[in-house]
């Protein structure tokens, strides 16, 4: 499987140069920058106070921050489905699809079925053009369920009609909101052929539209659970996206001793490049092989020599020594590039007791599968060429004469 796309340019050692050159303001030149309230240009709220027992957070309003997590089509369904069982805390999940009855079958905080007019609940027949007309018909009930999140996941399934049409759709609109965008998509099977380039569409316009794109290839569990019942090979798959997807977001809603914020995740995923998400878990006695795991995951395949930033989030038990989280994040970070910029945090629960849990946001990564899809490709392109593949199939064989 593989790992990732994002790409935003990065803007490299020139913008801490920028920000170690305005550290050297001198106390006057602040001064004059300031506003009537005595505080810097541009921000909104002056200093506040609170007593030992008071909370900060109704100075803000909501101040934590809005997560989504929003599953596209079917495998996208089953993947939030499999999460909300799970529970996750601080994340609202919906489900969008255009097929009524396996709508019925998904537990999610909302449901919504797209495209009635068009496809009478009936699905969009593996056709993306029919789940991105579905999208554009919904737009209203899109934006109305994405709101003002602060952070999107959108899960799919590449290949198929609904999930390839409706997710970069989705996507566009989170980002229009002011939300951090990460997708977590799989890719057909080898055997299902044409649906590869209907995925491969649907990778270039995800790719464009999130801050994070992490590609998990179908072909792997092949390889790595070839003789398990088809529900529990899947149900592989859905265990890793539901890992990063509650991973990320409960480091940022759930207190943690080195703590992780909201701003730390969006300054890493855009910080430039391509981005992908790792996680591993092992016993706390052998952290050398839990960096090797978590690196070596069989179901994300990146390079991640020269990585330019990585957000780490580590969880264990009350017992977790200081120079066992160092050299998690030593190995970790061994291969990333010298300047690159790193920030970690760790949680301490008495439910980890014994074990190490972490959970790595590395961006700057290279994905063959994301870098394969270099050309533009659309859903029209996708129209037109299996409309012309189907035209040739058709045609009658032609013998070959000279001339």
């Amino acid at each position: 499987m593989s790992g990732v796309g994002s790409t935003r340019p990065w803007k490299g050692p020139s913008d801490r140069s920028t920000w170690r050159e305005r550290a050297t303001l001198t106390r006057a030149s602040r001064a004059d920058l300031a506003g009537p309230l005595g505080m810097e240009s541009g921000m909104g709220l002056e200093t506040a106070q609170r007593t030992g027992n008071q909370s900060f957070l109704d100075s803000f309003g909501p101040a934590r921050p809005k997560v989504l997590v929003i599953g596209c089509g079917g495998a996208g369904g089953n993947s939030v489905h499999r999460l909300h069982r799970m529970g996750i805390h601080g994340a609202r999940t919906v489900v969008v699809n255009t097929d009524a009855v396996h709508l019925d079958s998904i537990q999610a905080d909302r449901k919504l079925l797209i495209g009635g007019g068009v496809t009478r609940g009936m699905g969009a027949g593996g056709r993306p053009e029919i789940g991105e007309r579905c999208a554009e018909i919904s737009e209203q009930e899109l934006r109305n369920q994405i709101g003002d999140a602060d952070l999107t996941f959108i899960t799919v399934g590449l290949g198929g009609g609904t999930g390839t049409g409706v997710a970069p759709h989705v996507a566009e609109l989170a980002q229009a909101a002011g939300s951090v965008v990460i997708s977590l998509a799989t890719t057909p099977f080898r055997a299902e052929r044409g649906r590869m380039m209907n995925a491969r569409a649907g990778i270039q316009r995800l790719r464009d539209r999130t801050d994070s794109l992490i590609l998990l290839d179908n072909n792997r569990l092949l390889d790595l659970v070839p003789n398990l019942p088809v529900e529990q090979a899947f149900a592989v798959m859905d265990h890793l996206i539901g890992e990063v997807v509650k991973g990320i977001t409960e480091s940022i809603t759930v207190p943690s001793l080195i703590n992780l914020d909201f701003s730390d995740v969006r300054t890493i995923l855009q910080s430039g490049g391509t981005s992908t998400v790792f996680y591993g878990e092992n016993a706390e006695s052998d952290p050398d092989r839990l960096v090797r795991d978590t690196l070596d995951n069989p179901l994300l395949e990146v390079d991640y020599r020269g990585a330019n930033g990585a957000l780490i989030h580590i969880s264990a038990g009350p017992g977790l020594r200081l120079r066992t989280a160092h050299e998690v994040v030593e190995g970790l970070t061994a291969a990333m590039h010298p300047d690159a910029n790193v920030i970690f945090g760790v949680r301490v629960d008495r439910k980890y007791n014994g074990i190490l849990r972490v959970l790595v946001i590395m961006t700057g990564v290279r994905s063959p599968l994301v870098e394969a899809v270099r050309e533009s490709v659309s859903i029209a392109d996708v129209v037109s060429d299996g409309s012309a593949r189907r035209s040739i199939e058709n045609e009658p064989p032609r013998t070959n004469r000279r001339r």
